[in-house]
C-alpha cells in the first residue's frame, strides 16, 4: 500500500469519527439576546449561552420554574432576566458566567394567568447607561392586557414607573431620551394574521415633551420594535408572516428587511454592532443591520434531556371528560390525552390509546357498548 494511500484512509477515518461524535443541531430556543461574541436564550424553562458563532451551548440557570428574556448589560456583564425561583414570576440579576441571581423586583401581581397574557415582570431590556433594568409588570393595573413599563436598579432598590399609561415590547433611544414601543402587549397569542381591536402599532415617545408619535399604520400587527442608530427596526405579518421591517425617522420611509415565508420572526432583539437576534422555526439566526443579511446559528445542547426522559404521570387531576358503560359496570374517562376505561367495582384500569405522543379527548361509550369513539391529533 502507497503512503499517500495510507494517508487518505487515515483522513478518512479520522474525519468520520469527528463527524459521528459531533453534537447534534438542536431547536426550540426562545427570546435570545447578543452582545458582541455571545448570544442568550431560553430553552425549555432555562438559560443557556453560546457563542455567537454557534456550537455546544452552556446551561447558566437549572431552578425547576422559568428563566426567560435574558437580557445582556449594556456591558456584557450582567444578564437580566424574568424568573420563577420564589414561586412568582419577577425580575432577577445574574453575573454573565453565571452565579447566584439577585431578585430585584417583589411584586405577585398576575402569576397564574394565561400563557397566552405574556409572564408577569416580563425583562424588557437596560437602558443604554446600563444603570437601570426596563421591564414590563400589571402591579399598577387592573385588568390582564394592560401592562405598564417601569426601571429598577440592577443594585436593588423601589422601580420607577415610565410615563406612558401602557406599554409592551420597550427600547429606549441611544440617547435615551426617547422610547419607541408597542402600547398593546398580544405577543404571546396564536392569532396569525389578526386585524382586530387588539392589532398592534409602534409608537415613538419623548420622555421630556410627552408627546407620542405613531409611526405605523398597518391594519395587522407590528410589534417588538428595536431602536438601533438612527432607524428603527420592527416586527410585521405584512406579508402575512411575520418578517423585519426598519423605519427611517428622517424620511419616515418603511422597508422590509427579510423575506421568511414558512415561519414567523419572533421575539428580535439587538446587540452592539447593529446586531439583531431573532427566532424562526425554533432557531436562531443573527441579522446584521450592516449587510442586511441573516445568518442562521447553529446550536446543540450538552444537557441530559430530562424533560424529554420517559417518565409515570398520575393523571388523576387531569381529567377533561367521562362518560359510563352502557351495562354500568365501567366508566370511561379521558385523562391527560390517554382515553382509560375504569371498573366501578372489581377489575382492572385499562389504558384504551396508550399514545403518548398524542391527544386523545371526547371519549363515549357506543349504546351496544362495543365500541368507544372519541377524537385525536395522531395523524
Amino acid at each position: 500500500m502507497s503512503k499517500l494511500l495510507k494517508l487518505v484512509l487515515i483522513i478518512c477515518f479520522v474525519g468520520g469519527l469527528c463527524t459521528s461524535s459531533a453534537a447534534a443541531e438542536d431547536r426550540l430556543f426562545r427570546f435570545p439576546d447578543i452582545h458582541n461574541d455571545l448570544i442568550v436564550f431560553s430553552h425549555g424553562g432555562d438559560l443557556w449561552t453560546v457563542p455567537a458563532t454557534g456550537g455546544l451551548a452552556r446551561k447558566i440557570t437549572n431552578h425547576e420554574g422559568l428563566e426567560l428574556f435574558g437580557r445582556f448589560s449594556p456591558d456584557g456583564r450582567q444578564i437580566a432576566f424574568t424568573g420563577e425561583y420564589d414561586g412568582d414570576a419577577n425580575v432577577y440579576v445574574m453575573p454573565v458566567e453565571g452565579g447566584a441571581p439577585k431578585q430585584l423586583s417583589y411584586h405577585p401581581g398576575y402569576q397564574r394567568g394565561s400563557e397566552r397574557m405574556g409572564p408577569e415582570n416580563m425583562v424588557l431590556g437596560w437602558t443604554p447607561d446600563g444603570s437601570r433594568i426596563l421591564y414590563r409588570s400589571r402591579k399598577e393595573s387592573h385588568e390582564m392586557f394592560a401592562g405598564q413599563l417601569f426601571l429598577v436598579d440592577p443594585a436593588g432598590g423601589y422601580p420607577s414607573r415610565l410615563p406612558v399609561p401602557e406599554g409592551s415590547f420597550t427600547k429606549f433611544s441611544p440617547d435615551a431620551k426617547k422610547i419607541v414601543y408597542t402600547p398593546i402587549g398580544r405577543d404571546f397569542r396564536t392569532w396569525k394574521r389578526y386585524m382586530g381591536g387588539m392589532a398592534q402599532d409602534v409608537w415613538i415617545y419623548d420622555l421630556a415633551t410627552y408627546q407620542a408619535e405613531k409611526i405605523t399604520d398597518w391594519d395587522g400587527s407590528d410589534n417588538c420594535p428595536l431602536w438601533i442608530g438612527d432607524k428603527i427596526y420592527f416586527n410585521s405579518d405584512r406579508t402575512g408572516t411575520l418578517n423585519l421591517y426598519r423605519y427611517d425617522p428622517a424620511t419616515k420611509q418603511t422597508t422590509q428587511v427579510t423575506n421568511f415565508t414558512e415561519f414567523d420572526v419572533r421575539w428580535p432583539e439587538s446587540g452592539p454592532g447593529g446586531k439583531i437576534i431573532f427566532e424562526n422555526g425554533g432557531f436562531l439566526y443573527v441579522f446584521d443591520t450592516n449587510t442586511e443579511q441573516a445568518t442562521k446559528i447553529e446550536i446543540s445542547l450538552g444537557d441530559d434531556r430530562v424533560l424529554m426522559r420517559p417518565e409515570y404521570v398520575g393523571v388523576s387531576g387531569n381529567i377533561r371528560d367521562y362518560n359510563l358503560s352502557p351495562d354500568g359496570k365501567r366508566a370511561l374517562f379521558g385523562a391527560r390525552g390517554e382515553i382509560f376505561t375504569v371498573p366501578a367495582e372489581h377489575g382492572n384500569t385499562r389504558n384504551l390509546t396508550t399514545t403518548p405522543g398524542a391527544d386523545e379527548k371526547y371519549s363515549v361509550w357506543s349504546p351496544d357498548g362495543k365500541w368507544v369513539a372519541y377524537m385525536s391529533d395522531k395523524t
